[in-house]
């Protein structure tokens, strides 16, 4: 799919939710938006984005609360709205998942998120009209200073992968936990769809004078690693890292013990960590179904996808985590990583306006 950069833009309202929800002393709140936009004329089985307008409506894990007279009222008016005044439709939708930030991405979808996303793709689809759904990670954006965004569509409930332990991107994971702590209990049941981003040459004349003139300033005006956002939440990202390292810690100095000889435990984690970086799961095959009706619509696999077809396979960007001592040592190395980060701004800064 192609999305306009002012739209990832305007989605990053969903930073409101998680405001809204702490100030209450409660758990960030889910919200939502619909999207604009239409197939592309030249490659049809390319979604293209072209804005999107937050709902008044609120969400969680399990729920989403929509049933409020003038939430409806508001979609409503917002749809003969648009039919008026804009030549493209409303083509999907976007939602936050406002989780506390870890290892993976908290971009997939639940099970209410499947039966919604699936309602809209039977009505929408046939109507020449393939429905979009984006989930949103506003915590980890704000931690990575980056936009984390994904793309999906939904299966037909009857359709069953060839591919053994293919998850949503293509990749085969063959731990049965790994696949649901980053996809979900769901994560046979929808594919994801490669994101590109596009602007116009005005927009990007604009962005360029502000990024000469004034974005540098945004830079040096502001540390993340500093926000009280990141700086509630950093304590307990490091306690929850701390007690995975603990536990595998104690259970591999159990296992060392028995087989008459102790190792220390940061040699260890060297070892097994060199020894994870060097193992990674292949690609699985491409399950080519079509999906809600909408002929043609393919996963994202590592076989060869035809021409003109946006869903193409992803790179992770990482590999194989190596178990669960594997991603214990990752969350550990991302902490240290915001941090050093941090503390080097911040010193550059010193240097600079002392």
């Amino acid at each position: 799919s192609l999305m306009n950069t002012h739209v990832t833009m305007k989605m990053m309202h969903c930073h409101s939710g998680v405001e809204k929800g702490m100030k209450k002393g409660g758990n960030p709140i889910e919200v939502m938006g619909l999207l604009l936009g239409r197939p592309d004329p030249d490659t049809p089985k390319q979604l293209v984005v072209t804005d999107a307008f937050p709902i008044p409506i609120e969400g969680f894990e399990t729920r989403v609360v929509a049933d409020d007279l003038d939430a409806q009222n508001y979609m409503i008016s917002l749809g003969e709205s648009l039919e008026r005044t804009r030549k493209e439709k409303i083509m999907g939708w976007y939602h936050s998942h406002p989780f506390d930030v870890g290892t993976d991405s908290h971009c997939y979808l639940s099970q209410t998120d499947i039966n919604t996303q699936l309602l809209w793709q039977r009505s929408e689809d046939p109507r020449g009209n393939p429905f979009l759904a984006i989930v949103v990670d506003p915590l980890r954006s704000l931690a990575k200073n980056v936009p984390e965004i994904k793309a999906f569509r939904v299966y037909p409930p009857e359709y069953n992968s060839p591919v053994t332990n293919e998850c949503p991107d293509g990749n085969i994971i063959a731990e049965e936990q790994a696949r649901l702590e980053k996809w979900g209990s769901c994560w046979s049941r929808y594919y994801e769809l490669k994101v590109q981003y596009f602007m116009s040459g005005s927009a990007r004349n604009v962005m360029g004078i502000l990024t000469q003139n004034f974005l540098w300033m945004r830079t040096l005006g502001s540390t993340p690693m500093l926000e009280t956002e990141n700086r509630q939440r950093y304590p307990d990202r490091v306690a929850a890292v701390a007690e995975k390292v603990k536990v595998l810690d104690v259970a591999s100095s159990a296992t060392a013990v028995g087989s008459g000889g102790v190792v220390g435990g940061a040699g260890r984690a060297a070892s097994h960590h060199h020894q994870a970086r060097g193992m990674g799961f292949g690609g699985g095959g491409g399950g080519g179904a079509a999906a809600g009706g909408g002929a043609g619509w393919q996963p994202l696999s590592s076989t060869p996808v035809p021409s003109g077809i946006a869903v193409e396979a992803v790179e992770n960007g990482k590999e194989d985590d190596g178990g669960e001592l594997g991603k214990a040592i990752q969350g550990v190395v991302e902490l240290a990583e915001e941090r050093i980060h941090g503390n080097v701004v911040q010193l550059a800064k010193k240097e600079l306006f002392s």
